[in-house]
Formats: C-alpha cells, sequence, structure tokens
C-alpha cells in the first residue's frame, strides 16, 4: 500500500517483541555445540574486508595480468580489500567449449594461461596489491579437469570411470572430466597444486569452485597445509554444506538470499520474507562463519543477467544491505562501471570502462564496511536486530548494535514511496545520516519518506 505507517506501540510491549525477535532472528538460534567446534581462525585482514571479483579476460582489450594491473589504484582508491581472481590455468583445447573455452576447464594445475601472461606477470600483480594493502585469491576448480590435463594420460586412474571404462562428464559439463577423490596420490597432488601458488606467486587464499562437490575432509587437509605455509583465506562455492565453513572454509555463498532479491525487485516476493531467510540462515550457520552477499558474479552475469537488468532501479538498496547485513561484500568486475551486457562466458568481450557511474557508490560502502566496527565480519560484528515491532510487506528496518556502536537501516523494497516511522525506544540520541553526510537528532518517533527503492543508513 503507498505511503503504509507502522502503528505505535508502548515501549515496554516494543521490548517484550524484540526479545522475541531476537530469539527468532538473533545468535539464540545458533548451534551451540558447532560454536564450540569451530575449527578456523580467520585472517585478521579478512574482519572488514569486501572482495571483489576480477574477470582477467574480459577485464581490459589486453586481457592479461599487466594490463589489469594498472587498474590497481583505481581499486585501491575504491576501497577494495580482496582480489578474488578467476581461474588463471591454461584452459584445455579437447572439447572446449566456444573459441577461447570455459575458465574452469584446467589444462594444468600449476601453469599460467599464456594469454593472461606469465608467472613472472602473476607475481607482479600480487606484489603491486599486496603494496597497496589489498589481498590476492585464485580460483581453484579441484572437482574436475580438462580432457587433455597433463594428468590424464600420465595418470588416468586419477579420474572417475563409468561401467565401460570412460570418463565422466559432471551435468553438462562436457569440456571436462571428474577427478577420484577415492585415490590418494591424486589428494596429494591436489594439496601439491595449490601449495605451489602460495609458495611462488604468495597468493592469499583461493576461491574454490563446486566446492561441495569435494569430500570435506580433503578441503581439510588442503587448509592444514596451506595453512602451515601462511595463514590464508578460503571461499567455498557452496550454500549448505555446513561442514565446510567448520572444517575448512572462511566464508560461502549466499545464494538463496540472491534469488530473494531478483523475486522481490520483480514484484513475486516481499521485504518481509527476508525475515524468514535471516531465520534459516541463523539456524543453520554458527556467527563465526563468513557469509558472501551480492548482486552479481561471474555466473549470475553472464547466464541470468546484469545486476541493473535483474534487479533494475532496486540495486542501489540491495546493495546497500549486502553491506550492511552481517556477511562480506562482494563486486563484480564492471558493476562500479554500471555494466548493463552480459559478458560472453567463452568468448572475448571487453567490460566498457568509460565511465564510472557507481564508483563513488562502492567507494562510500566500502569506506563505511572499513571503518565501523558494527560491521566487522564473524562473531565480532554487531548483532542485527528488528527497527519495527511488525513485519512490514515493503520495509526492511533493522539496527545492528556492539557496545555503544549503532548502526541503523531501512530499506525501501518496492517500487512505491514509503513512509517509515522509527518509534523504537533502544534508537534515541544524535547519529551520522551517511549517505546525505548530515547529523539527525532522534529525540523521539520520527518519519522517513523513502522514495520508491530507497535507503537510510544512520550511524551512531
Amino acid at each position: 500500500m503507498r505511503n503504509k505507517k507502522f502503528s505505535i506501540i508502548s515501549p515496554a510491549l516494543f521490548m517484550a517483541f524484540i526479545m522475541v525477535f531476537s530469539f527468532a532472528f538473533g545468535r539464540n538460534t545458533r548451534n551451540t555445540k558447532m560454536e564450540n567446534n569451530q575449527t578456523i581462525k580467520h585472517v585478521a585482514w579478512s574482519r572488514h574486508a569486501n572482495i571483489y571479483e576480477v574477470n582477467i579476460r574480459q577485464y581490459t582489450p589486453e586481457g592479461t595480468f599487466r594490463a589489469f594491473q594498472k587498474h590497481l589504484p583505481r581499486l585501491q582508491k575504491m576501497g577494495v580489500d580482496i582480489l578474488w581472481l578467476m581461474p588463471i590455468n591454461p584452459i584445455g583445447k579437447e572439447h572446449r567449449k566456444g573459441t577461447l573455452g570455459s575458465y574452469y576447464s584446467v589444462q594444468n594445475y600449476e601453469a599460467v594461461n599464456p594469454h593472461f601472461g606469465t608467472l613472472n606477470d602473476l607475481k607482479s600483480l600480487v606484489k603491486d596489491a599486496h603494496h597497496r594493502g589489498m589481498h590476492v585469491i585464485l580460483d581453484w576448480v579441484a572437482d574436475h579437469t580438462s580432457w587433455d590435463n597433463v594428468w590424464v594420460k600420465e595418470h588416468p586412474d586419477w579420474y572417475v570411470k563409468d561401467k565401460n571404462g570412460n570418463f565422466v562428464s559432471p551435468y553438462d559439463w562436457t569440456d571436462v572430466i571428474k577427478l577420484n577423490y577415492k585415490n590418494q596420490e591424486m589428494r596429494q597432488a591436489m594439496i601439491n597444486a595449490m601449495v605451489y601458488w602460495v609458495k611462488n606467486a604468495d597468493i592469499d587464499g583461493f576461491r574454490c569452485d563446486v566446492a561441495g562437490m569435494v569430500p570435506v575432509d580433503f578441503w581439510n587437509e588442503a587448509r592444514t597445509a596451506l595453512d602451515k605455509i601462511k595463514p590464508v583465506f578460503m571461499l567455498a562455492e557452496d550454500e549448505d554444506n555446513v561442514a565446510l565453513v567448520k572444517y575448512a572454509f572462511d566464508m560461502n555463498y549466499t545464494w538463496k538470499m540472491l534469488h530473494l532479491m531478483n523475486d522481490i525487485a520483480q514484484g513475486k516476493k516481499k521485504a518481509a520474507d527476508i525475515w524468514s531467510y535471516l531465520k534459516w540462515n541463523n539456524e543453520t550457520f554458527p556467527p563465526y562463519v563468513y557469509r558472501m552477499y551480492f548482486t552479481s558474479n561471474h555466473d549470475e552475469n553472464s547466464w541470468n543477467g546484469t545486476a541493473l537488468q535483474r534487479l533494475g532501479k532496486a540495486f542501489k538498496a540491495f546493495t546497500v544491505f549486502d553491506y550492511t547485513i552481517p556477511g562480506m561484500p562482494l563486486t563484480y568486475s564492471g558493476q562500479e562501471a554500471g555494466n548493463t551486457k552480459r559478458l560472453r562466458f567463452f568468448e572475448k568481450d571487453t567490460i566498457n570502462w568509460s565511465h564510472l557511474p557507481y564508483a563513488a557508490f562502492y567507494t562510500e560502502l566500502n569506506h563505511l564496511k572499513k571503518t565501523d566496527p558494527v560491521l566487522e565480519n564473524g562473531e565480532k560484528g554487531g548483532e542485527l536486530f528488528p527497527l519495527s515491532k511488525g513485519i512490514n510487506d515493503n520495509v526492511f528496518a533493522f539496527y545492528r548494535q556492539k557496545g555503544e556502536k549503532q548502526l541503523v537501516v531501512i530499506l525501501n523494497l518496492c517500487d512505491k514511496p514509503q513512509d517509515f516511522t522509527l518509534d523504537n525506544p533502544g534508537i534515541h540520541g544524535k547519529y551520522h545520516n551517511f549517505f546525505k553526510n548530515s547529523k539527525l537528532d532522534i529525540s523521539s518517533k520520527k518519519t522517513f519518506h523513502l522514495p520508491a527503492w530507497g535507503y537510510v543508513v544512520l550511524e551512531k
């Protein structure tokens, strides 16, 4: 309903409701046994970090490490912390899809794709990023290889085979064949290959492709081996296997939330549905787990459309959500440029960097993420509470608190203007209106007039 307002309740009733809501959506529903058995220690530099996915092939006309390295000053200024490089290995030619093939069809785990440059070029990029206070993780494909991977002829027993002795392709991924994790020699070779990049290129960790399709005990072995060289950061492309983020990985995906965003933007779901998602999230994952929130990535962009295509005018509101909800926000190559095209997956398709309409927006949010203690990743971040007494269909409003620090977030997640009356007895005092860079004194209830897909962020 247009301009719908919240009703007023007494402070006593409000606080009773908050206690119930905290139980439903806060940490009280966490699995205590899991919390007490945490095995992963997050590296300190990840605590206030954001992550930025780099598509080397499409980033510049040259599609090389050296050409991308020229963008590091800009990304540093934008406040990027972790650079996730999509796979940098040579791509298989046998059964290749398209002209250039899939990044995820790996021909050699210990070599660099010659289209991207040399090992020295990669080392130069990593060293420059480190000098600028950024860290670099590599995309790692452990479930399968190309048909012409160097292991195929030397170690055919390292692969899964069907009853007729033929290699097996997962799903419709006909350009790759699946590895056999019952083979201990293959496991050790895979770990050795991961160690190679940490030792020889000084990378800081890995984003692991379809991590849930590889046994958890392997990832545990790999993480242990890597941490002996230096503490690393590990991202699992997975959402449902909690064991992965207990035993081996710092962070996993929030695909369910991305799909919910798409549905809300398209009018199929309501802002109120986010509370159900958070209840599931908090009952499923212990508080130390990092959850990665995003409006786009390489898969979503290429196969389902850009963030602007899927979310439309809701794009900025959901980006604010990603940065302020407990978790780590991801930005994909070209989002700061307002990329409006699906980047072709198997062909050259350079991003247009002629304009950067969203660079300042991301810069502001990255600064907020770095400087506000409430937004620290993991269990040290501020706990989340609802702002209102009830669940509103269109406005998702919450605050996060850590000690005396508070962050208030009000998001209109519909295409009609909404009024939101802030009448929470815990939200009083002087606040900084983040996006307007102005002061706001909340001494009594206050009504915010939100345009369609509008948002407000207040710091105390």
